[in-house]
């Protein structure tokens, strides 16, 4: 056991709309975001040299590349921090599947450097911090039900959607990754798109009004995402075949997520998809606050 462990959740967007694209290359965006139960768990030791090292139970590429990396020399650049620190890395949430994995990393580790070194940072510092590396950095930092307006930084906390124990969250990623600037590009061609109700689906959710939410999920980067990867309609289509009360894609993609009011469907839906091409992404979960 390492000094400090901590569990990194990965999110769903109930609601994701584009409004338009900024001078400097990001998309404005609003978003309903949503925690959910699949995690990555960060295990943190203190070392007796200076470096970052991250181990991992999958390939994350070249170490200064890796958010957790970052995360972690942001902090001890900001407050001179000398200690070396080794992050063992079990992951558990898809990379590239639109459930912000890599942010939500991220966070695990700007919190594990706060504590671990007793910084006393505060909630609008870390987010600060969190935004220079990612956009979905502050989201992960809040966690819950919120609206993400701005790039993803202007955060909103909303009511809790029904607990895990009313409502599971079947989650289905095809077995291909898909490039966020990739879509985002794409999405800059596409001509008079249909914009979700975002404000419905905030009043919604207000109003503790589940049908109504379920009725409300919009995501405007589908279309897009789904030329790359037409699996994602098979799996929403199947997903409501089988009893989702709802189905949507996650961010850009190619996640899909169902939401189940009816526990026994649910179950059989997650073996169903278990026992399908899509075994390996396959994650049964539900909602966390």
């Amino acid at each position: 056991m390492g000094d400090y462990c901590t569990e990194a959740y990965a999110k769903i967007n109930i609601g994701l709309d584009v409004t338009g694209r900024r001078d400097d290359g990001y998309h404005s965006v609003r978003m309903v975001m949503q925690t959910v139960g699949l995690s990555d768990t960060l295990e943190f030791t203190r070392t007796g040299d200076d470096r970052i090292t991250v181990e991992s139970n999958v390939n994350l590429g070249l170490p200064e590349d890796n958010l957790i990396y970052k995360a972690i020399d942001l902090i001890r650049r900001e407050y001179g921090i000398r200690d070396g620190i080794n992050v063992r890395l079990t992951k558990r949430i898809p990379l590239s599947a639109g459930l912000a994995g890599g942010s939500s990393d991220c966070a695990a580790s700007l919190r594990a450097m706060n504590s671990m070194f007793r910084l006393d940072i505060d909630e609008e510092t870390l987010a600060r911090y969190g935004l220079s590396l990612g956009a979905d950095v502050p989201y992960c930092l809040l966690g819950g039900t919120a609206l993400a307006e701005g790039i993803g930084e202007i955060l909103t906390p909303l009511p809790p959607l029904p607990p895990a124990g009313h409502v599971k969250v079947l989650l289905v990623k095809p077995n291909i990754g898909i490039s966020t600037k990739a879509v985002y590009h794409a999405f800059d061609s596409v001509k008079d798109p249909v914009h979700p109700d975002i404000d419905g689906l905030v009043a919604a959710i207000k109003k503790n009004d589940f049908a109504g939410t379920c009725s409300l999920l919009g995501n405007i980067l589908e279309t897009v995402s789904c030329s790359m990867s037409p699996a994602i309609d098979d799996i929403k289509e199947s997903m409501l075949e089988l009893g989702a009360v709802g189905s949507l894609m996650s961010g850009s993609g190619p996640t899909v997520f169902g939401l189940f009011t009816d526990s026994e469907k649910a179950r059989a839906a997650y073996r169903d998809f278990k026992r399908s091409k899509y075994s390996s992404g396959t994650f049964f979960t539900g909602f966390t606050s």
